[in-house]
């Protein structure tokens, strides 16, 4: 229960912890060792972890909250943007389905592209991307990992969670160099599952377990994945969770939201003050039935009887400004839309962006995509090695430098000044694949332009051979200048 702020969690110490080991590759000899030195980090993390995770789900201080004056009005409300935030920028990220593209002009490269997100397609990858999307998001960092299985689509992916996963990696290097998942086995003791670039280990009581039989042990086998199988998804360099960034307004938002609340209820429940007179329990009851009382004073004229009402209201007005302030606050720091700046006739559709702040938003959300598309190239590489090892002549034929991640944000945004940049490229003579790449209508423009290519020809004429035209122009370019001087 989060009963506590993260503040008296973490002590200052915002973002996640990175487990780093100074060597440079893991063997079965020092595996324990760099395990062991690591795990400290591991369990630093996973309560803070825990509880922005619970806290994106509505547990949240406010719902502990205790009061010392009238006590017995005590309300406990949740405004809970920290879910607001975490679906929004899981959107931006995941609204579209994350595709690869390919990085040349070759018609085989570019079927073994498709063929490579037909196969994350039947992996239902997308649904998997939200599920890591939403950690990364609510805790600083996520997970994916890929397995092997049986069926038309030889590999599965699945999202671990933080509170038991964790990456070691080479403070030399930077690199991944150990994946660790803590797991119980079927007595409920828990075990260590390690996976390096090539093997993989099981750790029990600081020992490295026998994953082979009595009469033929084996502390370490190996793999053919080709690569460490569980992939980390960063937030950022820090780890830094789009809750957290912004956790204290969040606190104070419910703060305000809570006593405004008390403050209604109290002043509906206002207590009765009886000045100069005594009022037995019997005929407070039947005043509060029938509604009115009469009073005698204890002094006669001297010192006349009074009944009223003790009431204090909040001012409304001034608390929904400061509430408005705090909401602005958070909303500007991660960079969300403001849902009051939207068109109200008379603007285009690129003032109302900037206006409202999505241009904003969307360039804050494409300095995440490196980490994505890194973390996501690492997967595409595993599940080409698993494909090459199940469909033989069959798997797709990629390299590193074949394809790229394209993570698409909002693609058809602005459609009628892309598709009027388009055509005025087009008009002006510039080469088409250069005008496909330019209008940022398509996330695979050299797909887009080879499919288009024949109907490209009848209408504009196109040059095959671009790199001996370039030639030809940088040569007349040059003899121009020799002749000028």
């Amino acid at each position: 229960m989060n009963r506590q702020t993260l503040q008296d969690i973490v002590h200052g110490r915002y973002g996640r912890k990175i487990a780093y080991a100074d060597v440079t590759e893991i063997t079965r000899d020092n595996v324990v060792k760099v395990v062991s030195n690591c795990i400290g980090t591991f369990y630093f993390n996973k309560p803070v972890i825990k509880y922005l995770w619970a806290y994106k789900d509505g547990d949240q201080p406010i719902l502990y909250r205790t009061k010392k004056i009238r006590d017995d009005i005590v309300n406990k409300v949740v405004e809970n943007h920290a879910y607001e935030i975490v679906r929004f920028k899981n959107g931006q990220t995941y609204g579209e389905p994350v595709q690869y593209v390919s990085m040349k002009k070759d018609d085989a490269i570019n079927k073994a592209v498709d063929a490579l997100n037909d196969y994350f397609r039947g992996a239902e990858k997308h649904l998997k991307d939200i599920n890591s999307g939403e950690w990364t998001s609510a805790v600083g960092t996520g997970f994916k990992a890929i397995q092997m299985k049986d069926g038309e689509v030889p590999f599965r992916i699945v999202t671990p969670t933080p509170l038991n996963t964790f990456v070691i990696y080479s403070r030399f290097t930077e690199e991944p160099l150990l994946a660790v998942q803590e797991l119980f086995d079927e007595d409920g003791r828990s075990y260590k599952l390690c996976y390096s670039k090539t093997h993989e280990y099981r750790i029990q009581d600081s020992r490295l377990m026998n994953i082979g039989t009595a009469d033929a042990p084996v502390y370490e086998k190996l793999h053919a994945f080709g690569d460490i199988p569980i992939i980390e998804y960063p937030n950022n360099q820090n780890r830094i969770s789009d809750i957290e960034l912004v956790i204290s307004m969040l606190d104070a938002i419910n703060d305000i939201q809570s006593n405004r609340q008390d403050a209604i209820a109290q002043f509906v429940q206002s207590f009765i003050k009886f000045v100069n007179c005594d009022i037995d329990e019997d005929t407070f009851n039947r005043m509060k039935m029938m509604g009115a009382l009469v009073v005698k004073s204890n002094n006669g004229d001297l010192n006349k009887a009074d009944v009223d009402v003790i009431s204090q209201e909040l001012n409304q007005s001034q608390t929904q400004v400061a509430k408005e302030d705090l909401l602005d606050n958070v909303m500007s720091i991660e960079a969300i839309p403001n849902k009051e700046q939207q068109n109200t006739g008379g603007d285009t559709a690129g003032a109302v962006s900037l206006r409202a702040g999505w241009d904003h938003a969307k360039q804050v959300a494409k300095l995440k995509d490196p980490y994505i598309a890194a973390a996501d190239k690492r997967l595409a590489m595993i599940a080409l090695n698993i494909l090459r090892i199940r469909k033989g002549v069959d798997a797709p034929k990629l390299g590193v430098m074949d394809f790229e991640t394209q993570i698409s944000h909002s693609p058809t945004d602005n459609l009628y000044i892309k598709t009027e940049s388009l055509q005025m490229l087009l008009n002006a003579g510039i080469h088409p694949l250069v005008a496909i790449k330019t209008s940022g209508l398509w996330a695979d423009a050299e797909k887009v332009f080879l499919n288009s290519k024949d109907y490209l020809d009848v209408k504009y004429q196109t040059i095959e051979n671009v790199q001996e035209q370039e030639a030809r122009a940088q040569e007349l370019l040059n003899n121009a200048e020799s002749t000028n001087v």
